[in-house]
């Protein structure tokens, strides 16, 4: 039989049928797609323990990473709907068994695995993402005492994130009740299994994003609550979304998930951890019968008080009193001046009164008629003769004589003054029949500078 491979020295360039080869050549997509279908077929279901190495979620949601243990390594591929379904939130480092199904990728020669779920790889592996999610959000002070806020005395609206069946509300709701009734919002969530963590995240943001006076009130207070269970039941509260919400809750925030013995990152985010949810309830809220004790020992002790202060200023006064001098002690002086003063009032009144009358006899007695009438004959002659002399005086009756009286014009005054008429300029002429306006001119007939006449000069 002819050699297969006696072509490579025969040096043709173009490939030919070789006699008794029933090898037909195949195309490379071919080949890929018959190694894809040997695989799947053989592998179509496995499940991987592995580490979780390049851990990166894609701009659609699907995510693409790789297990590893000693010796090997597998590529592996999560598509979005099965990567929105994980119970926890993948990173690498983390030890997992991945359940899928064996495949290639053509477009890279490369087997993978199709993972359809995921799993911690036994509770070590779980405590350790618990660790380490707990090292990452504590490095980014999710977890300081700082931030947290203290709660309010007796919060008037306190809203309840759990389930809304079970022993958890019920507990929360008969412990208020037997406390200190309040006004009770319960948002209910699932708080267990796949999609607890973004419910219960959920339910925190919309309770914080409430607005006050709008037509459902804004609590005061926030109780995240779940009954006890493994860490797998109470994985929820780890998830990184729920601690990042309680955290940045605006609202105090109580968390009271699991008993006693179970802690987790919710309650290390939150403002302050509860045992138990009925120990929520009682940290929410105070006794209302203690309170209202409170209120009357405080009334009693006011009241006690006061009454102390009442008697202890009685006391004062009496005190006082006993020491203050007798009012009449302190008024007998004044008392005895106003009545002196009363007496020397009277006798001065009575001796200015008989004065009086002393002067009115004495001036009666010169007051007759006929003294009176030749009073009031000197009286007459002398203002005659008074008038008499004003009328001599009276420069207007120079006048009638042919003088002339000089004003300035203006001011009124009477010129008398041959530079009073320069400086006045204008002049008032007075006749005896009339007044005539006149100016005062230099040498060449040039008026002087404050002559202002009104009309034309008389010269």
């Amino acid at each position: 039989m002819p050699d297969p491979f006696s072509g490579f020295s025969s040096g043709r360039l173009v490939a030919e049928p070789i006699p008794g080869d029933n090898a037909a050549p195949v195309s490379v997509s071919e080949l890929a797609g018959r190694l894809k279908r040997m695989v799947e077929g053989e592998f179509g279901h496995v499940r991987l323990r592995g580490e979780i190495s390049g851990y990166k979620r894609a701009a659609s949601g699907h995510v693409y990473l790789c297990l590893k243990d000693e010796s090997a390594v597998i590529d592996g591929v999560i598509w979005r709907g099965a990567a929105a379904a994980l119970p926890f939130q993948a990173q690498d480092g983390i030890e997992v068994v991945a359940t899928g199904k064996l495949t290639t990728y053509p477009g890279r020669s490369k087997y993978q695995i199709v993972i359809d779920r995921m799993e911690l790889a036994g509770e070590g592996a779980l405590m350790a993402l618990l660790e380490k999610l707990k090292a990452k959000l504590g490095a980014e002070g999710l977890f300081d005492a700082a931030r947290k806020k203290p709660l309010p005395f007796l919060p008037r609206v306190i809203g309840v994130v759990t389930s809304p069946t079970g022993a958890v509300i019920r507990d929360i709701l008969h412990r208020l009740e037997d406390r200190c009734p309040s006004h009770v919002i319960v948002w209910p969530v699932q708080v267990q299994g796949e999609g607890a963590a973004q419910q219960v995240a959920a339910a925190v943001r919309g309770f914080d994003a409430i607005e006050p006076g709008g037509p459902v009130p804004r609590p005061d207070l926030l109780i995240v609550a779940r009954g006890g269970g493994s860490i797998e039941d109470l994985w929820a509260f780890n998830e990184e979304a729920v601690v990042r919400a309680v955290a940045d809750c605006s609202i105090p925030v109580i968390s009271a998930v699991g008993h006693e013995t179970d802690t987790s990152l919710c309650d290390h985010a939150a403002d302050l951890r509860a045992p138990t949810p009925t120990a929520a309830a009682e940290l929410a809220v105070p006794v209302l019968a203690d309170l209202r004790h409170t209120v009357q020992s405080h009334a009693m002790r006011t009241e006690r008080c006061a009454r102390r202060y009442h008697g202890r200023g009685a006391e004062r006064l009496a005190a006082l009193v006993r020491v203050l001098p007798r009012r009449d002690a302190l008024l007998g002086p004044q008392r005895q001046r106003v009545d002196d003063l009363a007496q020397r009032l009277g006798l001065g009144l009575e001796r200015r009164l008989g004065q009086a009358r002393r002067t009115l006899d004495r001036q009666s007695a010169v007051l007759r008629p006929a003294m009176l009438d030749r009073q009031l004959d000197r009286s007459r002659q002398h203002l005659a003769s008074v008038g008499r002399l004003l009328e001599s005086v009276n420069p207007d009756n120079l006048l009638k004589r042919g003088y002339v009286r000089v004003e300035a014009r203006g001011t009124g005054k009477t010129i008398d003054s041959a530079a009073a008429a320069r400086a006045a300029g204008g002049l008032k002429l007075h006749f005896r029949d009339g007044v005539v306006d006149a100016r005062v001119e230099r040498a060449g007939g040039k008026p002087y500078p404050s002559d202002k006449p009104e009309q034309p000069s008389l010269l």
